[in-house]
């Protein structure tokens, strides 16, 4: 069999496994290969999410990285990463052929597995601690693998044995279990060569991204063995433990809910079962109903089936698609979604025949969800774009949640993954204007939402649409970190830029002391000559050649020292100020007239020594803009080519420089806010209010100088905002105008849930005295 063929990115794995075609029979190397492709076929994609979610991690500490070593480590094993993603895919396939190929069909020769870093005992030497930290960390991973996926790796262990003639396989002897997983993803990542809590981190997403996901794949597995016969009457019975039977304690109102909202929002279903997540939420829901207006008995009539009930919510469905409007895209209460369902399950009925009306269960379901969306909606920012989505995904989430119930007992169902991303995406991306960047990503949504609305709910349906977005979303942050990471380096170019000038105007000072210019070489030294200074010092640094060169330079023009050939003179003087953007022409004329090396025979008579004092003192320093400012000073300092003044972009929010400039002096309460900004970590958010409108824009901090206090803000998009310091920063907190947004650790989805549960508790317990639960010392 031709493992290569079916996949680009696997030829190297196909041919170790043809090398190794002869081993064993006919019939079980087909087999062996089978279950080999099904295998890179399943961990394709699972793969790649782990990689972009380890680089999204990274760059996520990079951002927020205090210390600038830190942060290029960060952003070093990323672009690593990146730059090795597809060979480090093709590395670790070849790792997992390179397990198969070590199946032995004799007993004798099966070798006891070996851990990454065993030596033989052949001498004593010290244990290194990163690797034994790596080692610990792989064996962990594998051993909870092999705990949690027991049952089917089992099944698998003997079918393989058979095949290849060998006792049951299991551990790292097993060429699909958890060890020889991780153990193959550990030796194939050991290339990138990346820092021990780095290379921790990559082992982390592997084990949530492929381990803890591979009960399906080792299940298809088994099950094309069985169709071919091998052990097909082979079963795993678990042995059930023999507990105590000592009584529980009564839950508490307050430990139920409890339960119910880490379940709903933040747990999930645990391996051992569901949880029952929708009975806890509708036993909250009967006790509200009891205490505000008793319990009401089941109405008289027909119950509607599920089919009739999702045949009704597709009527309705295509009723507000028909009708145009805002009306039809808010968000529904329960009572109004109740009504109109019950509208449309007895629509066409004769006069006189009893109604049709929904179930116990299917009207605490459409309750929930509706109280959800509720929930969700206070979560959002208003004046945006995302409540419109969310009242269109609010009646295909409800079929969904109908017609599955694992909506409410699976965390990563993907109906919920894809609620919870979409409403993040409008909520974070999209602020409620008519910006053309905002275009194409509402454009996105809202055919996601369409299209959610008009094909039948099903988990692959969902699932598809999860995908889609989270490519389009991944697109999108790339692009925003690439922004932001440009103007990073351009702010840090501008401090590093100011740092250089200041040295130079000490070094211009302590001359000036001595022997202080007058007229053209005055204006000469202080508007131009320091900038060629400074550009200097910044690329060569202060104790190079290149430096020393030009402070000759300035102590020639100073005649502190003399001057041995005045034309070279004039041709440095020339070479330094095209460095900082004069004009070649503009140039010469200064170095001529300071130096008095004109030509007599010229047809054009030079400008006055006045004359050219005047344009340089209204010639644009290098660092200064005024409607312009120099973009990236620092690439212009490496490169060696005159660094250029772009237009800037403005920004509508943030204080302008009139404002900034009438700051008065920080009282003792905007110091400590100082101190505070002073500490927060890159990548903070902050939402700038306009006091006339009213709306708010979110701004992160991506950068802030320790030394001078100027830092960076930028929106969602990596999009440059006006450059401002802490202090003033502090002032507009201390004004109002600006807010801290604390970091949340939940989405939104995981908030309304506990909202929500909280919520159906405050309500059930208003009847009655909640017990309180003893005392714990």
């Amino acid at each position: 069999m031709d493992v290569g063929q079916d996949r680009h990115d696997l030829p190297a794995s196909h041919q170790a496994t043809r090398l190794n075609s002869g081993r064993w029979p006919a019939r079980a190397q087909r087999l062996l290969e089978t279950s080999y492709k099904l295998c890179t076929d399943g961990l394709h994609e699972p793969l790649r999410r782990c990689l972009s979610d380890f680089e999204q991690q990274l760059f996520a500490l990079a951002e927020r990285a205090r210390q600038h070593t830190q942060q290029q480590d960060l952003y070093s094993s990323r672009q690593r990463v990146l730059q090795d993603r597809t060979r480090f895919e093709q590395r670790f396939i070849e790792q997992l052929c390179e397990a198969f190929n070590t199946l032995e069909a004799d007993t004798a020769k099966l070798a006891p597995a070996s851990t990454p870093g065993t030596k033989a005992w052949k001498a004593l030497e010290l244990l290194d601690p990163v690797e034994q930290e790596l080692t610990m960390t792989v064996e962990q991973l594998g051993a909870r693998g092999e705990v949690r996926h027991s049952g089917v790796l089992y099944e698998l262990g003997y079918r393989l044995a058979v095949l290849v003639g060998a006792p049951p396989l299991e551990g790292a002897k097993l060429p699909l279990g958890p060890h020889a997983l991780i153990q193959a993803f550990y030796r194939a990542s050991t290339e990138l060569k990346l820092p021990m809590p780095h290379q921790l981190l990559l082992l982390q997403s592997f084990d949530q991204w492929l381990i803890q996901p591979m009960a399906p794949l080792y299940d298809s597995i088994n099950v094309q063995l069985q169709r071919d016969g091998i052990l097909p009457q082979l079963r795993s019975i678990p042995i059930p433990r023999h507990l105590s039977k000592r009584e529980r304690p009564a839950k508490t109102p307050a430990t139920a809910v409890a339960e119910t909202a880490h379940a709903a929002g933040g747990g999930g279903a645990g391996a051992g079962g569901s949880i029952e997540v929708l009975e806890s939420l509708r036993d909250l829901l009967a006790q509200q109903r009891a205490n505000q207006a008793g319990t009401a008995g089941q109405p008289a009539g027909h119950v509607a089936s599920s089919d009739e009930l999702q045949t009704a919510l597709g009527a309705l469905q295509q009723h507000l698609a028909q009708v145009t409007g805002q009306a039809s895209r808010e968000l529904r209460s329960a009572q109004r979604l109740r009504e109109e369902l019950l509208t449309q399950l007895n629509v066409g009925k004769p006069l006189g025949a009893p109604h049709t009306h929904l179930t116990g269960e299917q009207g605490d379901t459409v309750e929930l969800v509706a109280m959800l969306f509720e929930q969700l909606g206070q979560q959002l920012q208003q004046g945006g774009n995302a409540h419109n989505l969310l009242g269109d995904l609010q009646l295909p989430v409800l079929r969904m949640a109908v017609a599955d119930k694992g909506f409410f007992e699976k965390r990563e169902h993907p109906a919920r993954k894809l609620l919870d991303t979409v409403t993040a995406a409008a909520n974070d991306w999209l602020d409620g204007s008519d910006d053309e960047s905002n275009r194409p990503l509402a454009n996105k949504l809202e055919q996601l939402v369409a299209r959610a609305s008009q094909e039948p709910p099903s988990a692959g349906l969902y699932t598809t649409l999860l995908a889609d977005i989270e490519h389009h979303l991944g697109l999108l942050t790339r692009k925003a970190q690439a922004a932001e990471r440009r103007h990073v380096e351009a702010a840090q170019g501008r401090e590093r830029l100011d740092q250089a000038r200041h040295r130079a105007g000490e070094l211009m000072a302590e001359r000036f002391a001595q022997s202080p210019p007058r007229g053209l070489l005055r204006a000469l030294l202080d508007r131009a000559w320091s900038d060629v200074l400074a550009l200097t010092l910044l690329r060569h640094g202060e104790d190079s050649e290149a430096f020393g060169k030009q402070l000759a330079i300035t102590d020639q023009l100073l005649g502190r020292l003399p001057v041995g050939d005045r034309q070279q003179l004039q041709q440095n003087v020339e070479n330094g100020l095209q460095q900082i953007g004069m004009h070649a022409e503009e140039a010469e004329q200064v170095a001529q007239r300071l130096l008095g090396t004109e030509k007599p025979d010229l047809a054009v008579e030079l400008p006055s020594a006045t004359d050219l004092a005047m344009r340089l003192k209204q010639h644009q320093r290098l660092g200064e803009h005024q409607s312009t400012h120099l973009i990236q000073p620092a690439q212009a300092a490496q490169s060696g080519q005159p660094a250029r003044p772009i237009q800037q972009s403005s920004t509508r929010h943030e204080p302008t420089a009139a404002h900034q400039a009438q700051i008065p002096e920080p009282s003792p309460r905007e110091r400590r806010i100082e101190q505070h900004l002073s500490s927060l970590p890159f990548g903070s958010w902050f939402e700038f209010i306009d006091p006339t409108t009213g709306q708010i824009a979110r701004r992160k901090l991506a950068w802030h100088s320790p030394m001078s206090g100027r830092c960076l803000l930028v929106s969602r998009r990596g999009q440059r905002g006006e450059e401002m310091t802490l202090t003033q920063l502090a002032h507009e907190i201390g004004a109002g105008r600006v807010c801290e947004v604390p970091e949340q650790r939940e989405s939104l989805l995981d908030r309304a849930w506990r909202s929500l549960t909280g919520s159906l508790r405050q309500s059930a317990g208003a009847g009655r005295p909640v017990p309180q639960e003893p005392n714990r010392r």
